[in-house]
């Protein structure tokens, strides 16, 4: 089993005691986000995880205490846009995040530690050449502390596109896309960086960038020595590249405000949510409750045997 902390919201940046404290117990409590009533109990024992892939952009709080993981195979999903205030509301400096990055590259090893320049979203104020300057100057500050960058174009989803919107941002066409992405990987060989496109329908495998997998099991395997036999997700987008998981996070729960998350609904919402977290909760931001219904998850390592590989 791979577990995805997380993409519904910033557990590394806020919630990493509780997560600690999670492995500490062998096991979380998840809601389904789509029955608040029905709930999943799943195991992080050693013996059922294969992988641990978190999605941040602040991991800093969790820095210091990743000895209390080393026993399992994790990697980061590293997120490092070049936006201000206005668009990532109470995310970090930026000069500040960087330094983090480094940090946490030199600690657990860059092949651990995915940078994601992640959305690319186009504004009159940020135009192609803004982003062309920006992931320049970031990627020359990372050089020697990543190895993958993995880029994506912003998605109007419904909840997001009023804010997209009110600071100018559009569509953006293929020619753009084809633009950006041919200059971002001109970049990225310059550094030595491998450059992925995530959930996106074009083939761009001719300018030397292939399709995501966020969620790797290729590289999980690379990293805990062993084969994992894991299809796709299912209940992720079409074009998702990413192995199945299983998402202990919670929506409505992410603090840095970003106008293009599509993780949060309202701010009403995370307030409410964020006054029940308790680091002691096996459930995140929430209250077990009387007609709440608890089911096992009969999930088990997806490893593969190094026997039954040469047996096929």
């Amino acid at each position: 089993m791979i577990i995805s902390t997380s993409r519904r919201t910033d557990i590394p940046a806020f919630y990493s005691d509780w997560f600690f404290k999670r492995i500490e117990e062998g096991y979380v409590l998840v809601r389904n986000p789509f029955n608040f009533h029905q709930i999943s109990k799943i195991s992080l024992k050693k013996d059922a995880v294969d992988g641990i892939v978190f999605w941040t952009k602040n991991p800093e709080k969790m820095i210091p205490k990743l000895h209390l993981i080393e026993d399992y195979t994790y990697y980061f999903q590293f997120t490092l846009n070049p936006y201000d205030k206005k668009v990532e509301r109470n995310v970090s400096e930026k000069s500040h995040i960087i330094e983090v990055f480094k940090k946490l590259s030199i600690k657990i090893g860059k092949e651990r530690v995915i940078w994601r320049y992640d959305p690319i979203i186009l504004t009159p104020e940020f135009d192609i050449e803004y982003h062309i300057k920006s992931f320049k100057e970031i990627m020359s500050k990372l050089y020697g502390y990543t190895s993958k960058c993995i880029i994506s174009f912003v998605t109007f989803y419904p909840k997001v596109r009023k804010n997209l919107e009110k600071i100018g941002a559009y569509e953006i066409n293929k020619e753009q896309k084809l633009e950006i992405a041919y200059r971002f990987y001109e970049i990225a060989k310059e550094h030595s960086i491998k450059l992925d496109i995530c959930a996106e329908k074009m083939d761009l495998s001719p300018y030397g960038i292939e399709h995501a997998r966020c969620i790797d099991p290729d590289l999980i395997g690379e990293l805990s020595g062993k084969k994992l036999g894991v299809g796709k997700d299912k209940n992720q987008r079409k074009l998702c590249g990413c192995a199945e998981s299983v998402d202990v996070g919670t929506y409505d729960t992410c603090l840095h405000g970003c106008i293009y998350c599509y993780a949060n609904s309202n701010i009403s919402s995370i307030k409410e949510n964020v006054k029940q977290y308790d680091v002691n909760s096996p459930l995140l931001c929430s209250k077990l409750a009387e007609n709440d219904v608890i089911k096992e998850r009969g999930i088990k390592s997806y490893a593969i045997s190094q026997t039954s590989i040469f047996d096929k």
